[in-house]
């Protein structure tokens, strides 16, 4: 592993500055053990002042492929926290999709506190393109929460490593419909698995974050019939809830709510022991990365009887789609098999946790080792 060190709300180019809200010092603390990257750069963004930081997690599959984050924290070693989670999580996610990719991530850390215009955020992507310029080729970056495909077409002015750029700009643009088609197929998996019956109608579902991807969730489990309460920290995604007959809850009570499934699609770290222990829901099915606080948290899942579908299978649908969309001979079936597969996979990893008396984590981390050890 290589170091180099030089001397949230999400925030988006020509969007008002939200409301500042920091990563939670519990989803972003350092690891006490040595991390087992193969290369990590921190660097000082020459334009933006801005911390710059490309963990690249594995390559052993291919080119590392994983979002770049902009986001606020409370200092820059949160954000480099949360770099190495999340890339050693995309390793994880890729291997587990069946790709020729490797896992990596970025993260533009915003003080908080600190304004940030549209100039600025437009410096600061000019920076992150000269960090993975810099890797020569080892990772792939693409839009991530607070970015966007235009911001990468940013980006893509420093470095020709980076993909999801706008329609209009020869890219394929943003994933979130595939990383939302990803989590609805593995929803009905894990439905099937726990109630014998793939049919919503009637199931009631908690959905905690409106996102792009949470969203787009809403309207298509809405449209299988499904009863649904929703929240989000953006209190303008009522709108939403009112439009499909949903029931808002204030997000800090969306986990206590009664019902079939909570589906948590907003940040990681939000199955907490002392939220698992107050879930009152027969499975855990969401798009949000890396959601367990800690890894202890995958055993009181399965101890209080809870089926939980781990979220680097689930959300692999953006990754597939940046993949395969990116291909010379993309074809639309193709992608659209691979995505309904992600149901699949969820289906094979909830039946060997089972089988064996594991915990869903474990099984699917062995699906994705056997993977990475198979490579040569």
């Amino acid at each position: 592993m290589t170091i180099t060190h030089a001397p949230g709300e999400p925030i988006q180019a020509g969007a008002a500055p939200a409301r500042t809200r920091a990563i939670p010092a519990a989803a972003a603390a350092l690891p006490l053990e040595a991390p087992d990257h193969e290369r990590v750069l921190v660097s000082r963004g020459r334009r933006s002042g801005l911390t710059i930081i490309v963990a690249v997690h594995s390559t052993r599959l291919g080119q590392a492929l994983g979002g770049a984050r902009l986001w606020r924290y409370a200092s820059w070693t949160d954000g480099l926290a949360d770099a190495l989670r999340l890339s050693q999580a995309m390793t994880m996610k890729n291997a587990a999709a069946g790709l020729a990719r490797g896992g990596g991530k970025s993260v533009v850390v915003i003080p908080e506190g600190a304004p940030l215009d549209e100039r600025g955020i437009r410096a600061a992507m000019l920076d992150l393109g000269d960090a993975v310029e810099s890797l020569d080729g080892a990772y792939m970056t693409a839009e991530d929460v607070g970015t966007s495909a235009e911001l990468m077409a940013v980006v893509a002015e420093r470095t020709a490593h980076v993909c999801g750029l706008p329609p209009e700009q020869g890219g394929v643009g943003e994933p979130a419909d595939a990383t939302a088609a990803g989590v609805h197929a593995s929803i009905l998996a894990t439905v099937e698995h726990v109630f014998g019956s793939r049919d919503l109608a009637g199931r009631h579902l908690v959905i905690s974050g409106l996102g792009q991807v949470g969203g787009r969730l809403a309207r298509m489990l809405a449209a299988g019939g499904a009863r649904l309460s929703v929240t989000d920290v953006a209190d303008g995604k009522r709108a939403l809830a009112e439009e499909l007959g949903a029931d808002w809850v204030d997000p800090e009570d969306a986990h206590l709510v009664e019902a079939d499934v909570f589906v948590p699609c907003g940040l990681g770290g939000v199955l907490t022991p002392e939220v698992v222990s107050a879930l009152r829901v027969r499975a855990v099915v969401g798009a949000a990365n890396n959601q367990l606080a800690s890894r202890d948290v995958a055993g009181l899942l399965t101890e209080r009887g809870i089926v939980w579908a781990p979220d680097f299978v689930v959300n692999a649908g953006g990754v597939i789609y940046l993949d395969v969309a990116s291909g010379p001979d993309a074809v639309a079936a193709e992608l659209d098999a691979r995505t309904a597969g992600i149901g699949d996979t969820v289906a094979s990893v909830l039946r060997a946790a089972e089988e064996h008396g594991t915990t869903t984590l474990a099984a699917a981390e062995r699906l994705a080792r056997a993977r990475l050890e198979a490579a040569v």
